[in-house]
Formats: structure tokens, sequence, C-alpha cells
């Protein structure tokens, strides 16, 4: 009884330990060099259906950024809400993308996530600013992580 049981926590410990993502150094490079190109646009203007440093709406900011590192993904929230893989609040990691529903059910909103609780997005109020999790309009909206 006790083999089996240290069998099965040993083939369990083993699952988990391989189930942990650690980034290459290459994925590394690119998430920062995403957060670079996503910072260095702060203050942006809002504008609804903008995808270049004259204004962006959120999605088209998320778009335009990870176009700059290489990286090709649908236009809207809600087209890139159906790709990656889901995340949980606690697994988060620099780069994943944060959604939100606002105006309607589902993904309306998207946004990155730039660690200590922070995220950078376009927003119709302020353009591209950085905000945290814990706000209590951001907090209540939030639906979900994807990680590309």
């Amino acid at each position: 009884m006790k083999k089996t049981m240290l069998m099965t926590l040993l083939s369990l410990a083993l699952i988990v330990n391989f189930s942990i993502v650690i980034p290459t150094k290459t994925e590394a490079a690119s998430v920062s060099r995403l957060i670079t190109e996503a910072k260095r646009l702060i203050g942006t203007p809002y504008k609804w259906g903008g995808t270049t440093p004259k204004g962006f709406d959120c999605s088209g900011f998320v778009y335009y950024t990870h176009k700059k590192i290489g990286k090709t993904l649908p236009r809207t929230a809600a087209q890139m809400y159906q790709k990656g893989k889901k995340v949980y609040k606690s697994n988060l990691r620099i780069g994943d993308l944060l959604f939100f529903s606002t105006y309607k059910k589902g993904a309306s909103h998207v946004a990155i996530y730039i660690g200590n609780n922070q995220f950078i997005h376009a927003t119709s109020s302020k353009g591209v600013k950085i905000d945290k999790m814990s706000n209590s309009y951001w907090k209540k909206k939030f639906i979900g992580a994807k990680r590309l």
C-alpha cells in the first residue's frame, strides 16, 4: 500500500514538474521587445479601428505591437481570445494577453500583461496607458488570459 501511494505521488510530481513551461531565451527576448514596443507607445491617442501609432483601439494596439516583433494575430479582441492557451490569473507571465468583457458579452477588450499586477492597453478615455489588475473597473470585467 505504501509503495503504491509513493509511486502515485512520484508520478504526480513528475507530471506537474513537466507541465511547468520555462520560456527559452528567444521567447524571453521576444517578450522583452514586445513590452518595450508597447511602453514606447504610451500616450498614443485612442481611435476606434486604429492600428497605427496615429491612434489605436485595444486590439489594434495588441495587433500592432505583436506585428512589430514578427507575430501575426487576428484583428479583434474576440478573435484573439480564440487563440493561445488558457492561463489562470495566478500563473500570468509577462506578455500574456488579458481579456475583458466591456461593452458587449464576451471578449471585447484586450491588453498585454507587463508584470507586477499591471497591464498595458489602449482605452477610449486615455489612449495607450498602464493600469492595475486590481483596478475595480477592470477587476470585475476580466474574463480570462491567454498565452500565445
